[in-house]
C-alpha cells in the first residue's frame, strides 16, 4: 500500500509508522512542519509544510497517490473540509483520528449538558454532545484551536462526503512516552509516588470515577489496522483498553510498579478544597466499549497493560513537568480527616 500520514512525529503517530513497517512492505508518507525529534524509519518519505497550507501541495499527493490517507491532526470543521477538498479525485480512502469527546457522557462530565446520566458503557451508537465547541476559552482569540476545535463536525465532514470513503477512530485518554499532557503526573498522582510521600490524598468521587484509557503503541495498532483492513471502510470505531480502571485502581497500579509502600486516603465528598478537586461531574462514568473493532478487525493490545503503564512511568520520571503540590496542605487536611 502506498500510504499517507498527515502528522504523525510526535507522540501516536512514530508508533502508527512502527506498526505498518512491521505488518508489510508499504511506503509511508508522511506530511509534516519538519519539527520532529523521533526516530524514524530511514525508508519513510517526507513532505515538509504546514496543514494550514495542504492545498498547496496537491500536485505532491498527486504523484504520491496514496492507497489511503491518515489525518492524525484533524481538530476543526475547516480542517477536514480542507483536507476532503485537496484528496477529491486523489485518494478513496481518509481515516480520522476523532475523540471519545464526542459522546454526549463527555459533556456531562465536564457539565456543559443537562439532564440524566448517560448509560454505560458507551457504544458507537451512543448519544453525541449537544453543545459545541468543548474546549472554548472568551478569553482567546476566537480563530485559536480551541474555539474552533469539535471532533463532532469533523467526523460529519469525512462520513458524509461524496467524494471519500471515511472510516473514524474515536480515541481513549492516550498514555505512553512522549505524552505532553503528562496525564500519570498531573492526576495519577505519579510524583506523590516517586517523591515518596507516606500518604496520597484523593477525593472519594474522583477514585470512583472511570475513564477509559490505551497505552499509545496498542492505539496505533489499532489505526495501522484500520488502515489496512478495507472492512474498516464507512466504520467509526471506540478504541480502548478492554478493562478500563477506576482512578483508585490506576494509582494502585502505578504504587505497586513503584514500590511504593504508602497509604492512600480517600476524603469523603466534600472535605477537600475545590483546588484539590477536579471540576467534573463524576457520577456519569467514562466506560467505553471497544468490541467492535475487536470483533471487525481484530483488534487487541500489542503492549499488556503493565508493560505499557511501566515505560509510560520510566519516560514521565524522566521529564516530569515543573509542577509543585503543597504537601504541607495536604498534611494538614490528613490530620483533620484522621483526627474526624
Amino acid at each position: 500500500m502506498r500510504v499517507l500520514i498527515i502528522g504523525g512525529t510526535k507522540f501516536i503517530g512514530p508508533h502508527v509508522v512502527k506498526q505498518l513497517t512491521e505488518m508489510g512492505h508499504h511506503d509511508i508518507t508522511l506530511f509534516h512542519r519538519g519539527q520532529t525529534t523521533c526516530e524514524l524509519p530511514p525508508n519513510v518519505q517526507h513532505i515538509y509544510g504546514d496543514k494550514k497550507h495542504l492545498e498547496q501541495f496537491k500536485d505532491d499527493f498527486k504523484k504520491l497517490s496514496p492507497d489511503v490517507v491518515v489525518d492524525l491532526i484533524a481538530f476543526t470543521e475547516d480542517d477536514s473540509r480542507m483536507v476532503i477538498h485537496t484528496l477529491k479525485g486523489i485518494t478513496d480512502r481518509l481515516i480520522t483520528i476523532s475523540s471519545q469527546d464526542v459522546y454526549r457522557a463527555f459533556g456531562i462530565v465536564t457539565k456543559a449538558e443537562n439532564g440524566p446520566l448517560e448509560p454505560v458503557p458507551i457504544t458507537e451508537a451512543s448519544s453525541l454532545r449537544v453543545n459545541r465547541f468543548p474546549y472554548q476559552d472568551p478569553s482567546k482569540d476566537p480563530n485559536d484551536w480551541c474555539n474552533k476545535y469539535d471532533k463532532i463536525l469533523v467526523e460529519d465532514i469525512v462520513m458524509n462526503s461524496p467524494h471519500i470513503q471515511g472510516t473514524i477512530l474515536r480515541l481513549p485518554a492516550v498514555y505512553g512516552p512522549n505524552d505532553q499532557q503528562h496525564r500519570l503526573c498531573k492526576y495519577l498522582k505519579l510524583k506523590h509516588i516517586s517523591d515518596q510521600r507516606p500518604f496520597i490524598l484523593i477525593d472519594e468521587k474522583f477514585s470512583n470515577w472511570v475513564w477509559t484509557h490505551s497505552y499509545v503503541e496498542n492505539v496505533a495498532y489499532a489505526i495501522a489496522l484500520a488502515m489496512t483492513n478495507p472492512r474498516s471502510i464507512g466504520r467509526i470505531y471506540n478504541v480502548g483498553d478492554p478493562q478500563s480502571r477506576s482512578m483508585l485502581d490506576f494509582i494502585h497500579e502505578i504504587g505497586s510498579l513503584q514500590n511504593w509502600k504508602g497509604q492512600i486516603i480517600v476524603a469523603p465528598e466534600g472535605r477537600l478544597p475545590v483546588d484539590m478537586t477536579m471540576p467534573l461531574e463524576m457520577e456519569q462514568q467514562m466506560l467505553v466499549d471497544s468490541r467492535l473493532i475487536r470483533e471487525e478487525l481484530g483488534f487487541s493490545e500489542m503492549v499488556p497493560f503493565k508493560d505499557g503503564l511501566k515505560a509510560t512511568i520510566e519516560w514521565e520520571l524522566a521529564n516530569k513537568p515543573s509542577e509543585t503540590f503543597d504537601y504541607a496542605k495536604e498534611d494538614q487536611i490528613i490530620r483533620e480527616l484522621q483526627l474526624s
